[in-house]
């Protein structure tokens, strides 16, 4: 029970760690023009750079090759869930594709562990995973909102990109224990974000990447890529092999709610009662996954 909630905490620094850095992106985006591809690439290579310098020992590049699909898989999808939420944002605004890309995946993952015999359909499942889901949809729903009406093609290419990007990281989530499992917690996040890095380049084939020359983003990029990317990952893959996979994407809405509460401390944005009532739900979805145990017995 100890190590389970253990591994709970750090799934939950990891949504954490992203929160912050949706901030980060925001900045890089509005101040800077950024692209969200640029920056995904950026925030891959400088991680994977990090993970490469503490964890690349000639002893585990065999391993590696062992686990080179699964790898190469699990990194493409790490990758394009992270594009493909960024796509739906562009179309329709930011709070349907975060309300699809985050509360989707632990109904498609809780739905195949019940399946498959790893997770039992209980009272306590169903009452934690609606505690932690609409907790998400009343925090996240007040921001986002799109200016102008939508046009029909848009919400339904920005709802494709939305779900793309729930099922993407739903998969990813499935096998990501595998890998941590199988490799360690550092290789597995090292050879991830290798992979992601490489797959994200090749989005310079229809848009130029370009390194920033001031300061000031340079720094965002460093913190990106170090604290969101290896550190963030890292802590998830450490997580991932000891959860379920359904404490392991519940755990992770912390994210928005990280991002809502820093909006409030560092740009004196108000939160609502309602936003206020969404958190207390998410956090007492938490607690009962906590109560529960949230293991990864028999999750392969």
């Amino acid at each position: 029970m100890a190590n389970a909630r253990l591994a709970l905490a750090a799934a939950c620094g990891a949504g954490f760690l992203w929160g912050t850095g949706a901030l980060v992106v925001n900045v890089l985006i509005a101040r800077h023009g950024f692209s969200p591809e640029n920056i995904s690439f950026w925030r891959f290579v400088v991680g994977s750079l990090v993970l490469l310098a503490v964890y690349a020992r000639p002893a585990i590049w065999p391993a590696l090759r062992r686990h080179g699909l699964l790898l190469l898989g699990a990194g493409t999808c790490m990758a394009m869930y992270v594009l493909a939420w960024f796509l739906g944002i562009q179309r329709i605004g930011a709070a349907i594709p975060t309300l699809i890309a985050l509360c989707l995946p632990p109904v498609l993952v809780t739905a195949l562990a019940v399946l498959r015999g790893r997770e039992r359909a209980d009272l306590p499942l169903v009452l934690v995973l609606a505690a932690a889901l609409c907790g998400t949809a009343l925090i996240v729903m007040r921001h986002g909102a799109p200016g102008a009406p939508l046009g029909a093609d848009d919400l339904l290419i920005g709802i494709a990109w939305s779900l793309a990007s729930a099922v993407l990281y739903a998969g990813f989530t499935l096998v990501s224990g595998r890998l941590s499992k199988g490799l360690g917690a550092g290789p597995a996040t090292m050879g991830l974000t290798v992979v992601a890095a490489a797959v994200m380049g090749l989005s310079s084939l229809w848009r130029p990447l370009g390194w920033p020359a001031e300061v000031t983003p340079e720094a965002w990029l460093l913190y990106l890529g170090v604290v969101t990317a290896a550190l963030a990952l890292l802590a998830f893959s450490w997580g991932a092999a000891r959860l379920s996979p359904t404490a392991l994407t519940v755990a992770t809405l912390v994210e928005p709610l990280t991002a809502v509460l820093l909006a409030a401390w560092l740009l004196g944005q108000r939160l609502s009662a309602s936003q206020w009532l969404g958190a207390a739900l998410l956090l007492g979805g938490i607690w009962g996954l906590s109560r529960r145990g949230g293991h990864a017995e028999g999750h392969a």
